[in-house]
């Protein structure tokens, strides 16, 4: 499809037409499917979608789910015509990197060209690009800041607090760097305290299992004395792919008064959330990865109202890099309106172009629709774990798979013949190289490393993103390939 053609896609809807993208027009099975993935608050276990999503005469659940995943081949195919990866390659590593959709490409060269013409500035606080985003994320304008990244974004959140020395931050021991870096200096720089909680792997988790270890430890913490200020953790963590269920924990977070931080790096673009019903305090994300904007861009939400999903006060915070800062009415933000996220956004003379370009990714979403990639990429996800599942075992899945609410688009395993070569960081690389040179089409895959519980060392998982370019039959060509490297490598 040429660029002209995917423009007026886009913009016209010609090929991604609202009745093909409305979820009233599914079928009951189709909508139990979409629910039962973990689509809407009351999502059911996994279970109960193997006999509601057909697929009767003893179907697999894998080739249930490949059956439900191909329906839609044609509209998919349409929508992976807007990108210009490289056919030699099957990129299933967008965690780490995304991909412009020729649209997203089209507004930033002709923005940069704009920008070259009339040496246009960067100064402003986007006002107006973030009234459009807002609403996707359920947000105010005012809440919504875009940031470099979200590494940046956790930055921007934790040390703009006001800790005090001995203020403690309950964590887990999965965390990226992003969040880890600014927790460090604020150890050293105000004299607070981390608590981490190791994390359990595999599939015998629950929702459950992990709002329990953050309630017993902060409460722990405060029989011991201790003054807990804040949570932070990542939704979904980016070494195993479980996905924190945020509203469980924010219920933790409000029985004890605390303020909330969340890295959700790999949510924007790949899971549809109304933050503001959540009512976490920070929650950043990168515009780069799965929402395939440009390098450098990132959204930060800032809790800005006490609403009824968050009926604790704000928490005392300050801008640290900024052009905007007006230190009487960010004290009064809460009796009157001021516009925290522009003090994020807003710092001298930006490159607007990459702003508008990730504004334009997110048009695409909405077109394409968030709730339709949601529903898509997380299957993808079910599906290959499902394989795995038959070639491996379940134990040698780190993701869990069987509750939706701990499921997303990463999935994170062992793909050894022998499972304690998984603490083989060479070994596990050279999985990961191997699969990109011994292969065509290359698979662009990754490894992870995490301490597991009870295990003598670091384990290397493999981590693998289904995103909206990926289908069924890649799925299928990628675990064959993984069965017999892995047979080769044992």
């Amino acid at each position: 499809m040429s660029s002209v053609q995917v423009e007026a896609s886009v913009q016209n809807c010609t090929a991604i037409t609202p009745e093909t993208l409305a979820t009233e027009n599914w079928s009951s099975k189709r909508r139990d499917f979409l629910r039962m993935l973990g689509y809407g608050a009351g999502a059911a276990a996994l279970g109960p979608l193997m006999t509601a999503c057909g697929g009767a005469n003893g179907q697999t659940a894998a080739e249930q789910l490949r059956a439900e995943l191909v329906r839609d081949t044609a509209f998919w195919k349409n929508v992976d015509g807007m990108f210009v990866l490289n056919p030699a390659k099957y990129f299933m590593n967008i965690g780490t990197a995304g991909s412009m959709p020729q649209p997203t490409l089209d507004t930033f060269a002709a923005d940069n060209l704009a920008k070259a013409r009339d040496s246009l500035n960067g100064y402003s606080n986007f006002a107006d690009l973030r009234k459009k985003l807002a609403p996707t994320f359920g947000v105010d304008y005012d809440e919504l800041a875009i940031s470099a990244n979200t590494s940046s974004g956790m930055c921007h959140a934790i040390l703009g607090l006001d800790w005090q020395p001995g203020d403690v931050v309950v964590t887990t021991n999965h965390e990226h760097g992003g969040g880890l870096t600014p927790l460090n200096i604020a150890v050293a720089r105000y004299g607070i305290e981390v608590s981490m909680i190791p994390m359990p792997t595999g599939n015998n988790q629950t929702a459950a299992t992990y709002t329990n270890l953050f309630d017993e430890r902060v409460r722990q913490l405060k029989a011991q004395g201790k003054r807990v200020r804040a949570m932070m953790w990542s939704s979904p963590t980016y070494k195993t792919g479980t996905l924190l269920p945020m509203a469980e924990l924010m219920g933790v977070v409000k029985a004890h008064g605390l303020i909330s931080i969340v890295d959700g790096a790999h949510l924007p673009g790949m899971m549809q959330y109304d933050y503001g019903a959540l009512g976490m305090d920070f929650m950043s994300g990168a515009g780069h990865k799965w929402q395939c904007g440009p390098g450098s861009t990132g959204f930060l939400i800032i809790r800005n109202k006490v609403r009824s999903s968050n009926p604790l006060p704000l928490p005392k915070w300050f801008p640290v890099h900024t052009s905007s800062y007006n230190a009487a009415a960010l004290a009064n933000r809460a009796n009157a309106f001021y516009d925290v996220a522009a003090s994020v956004t807003s710092c001298g003379s930006v490159h607007t172009p990459m702003f508008n370009a990730l504004v334009k990714s997110c048009e695409v979403w909405d077109g394409i629709g968030r709730a339709k990639i949601q529903t898509y990429v997380t299957t993808m996800s079910a599906y290959l774990k499902e394989k795995i599942v038959e070639r491996w075992g379940i134990n040698s899945l780190y993701s869990p798979k069987d509750d939706p609410k701990l499921t997303c688009a990463l999935t994170c395993f062992n793909p050894f013949r022998n499972p304690a070569d998984v603490m083989d960081s060479k070994k596990s690389s050279d999985f990961v190289a191997r699969m990109a040179s011994d292969y065509t089409p290359s698979f662009i895959i990754r490894n992870v490393n995490f301490p597991v519980i009870g295990a003598a060392a670091d384990h290397y998982g493999i981590r693998i993103s289904t995103h909206l370019w990926t289908n069924a039959d890649e799925i299928d060509a990628l675990v064959d390939a993984m069965w017999t490297l892995s047979g080769k490598m044992a």
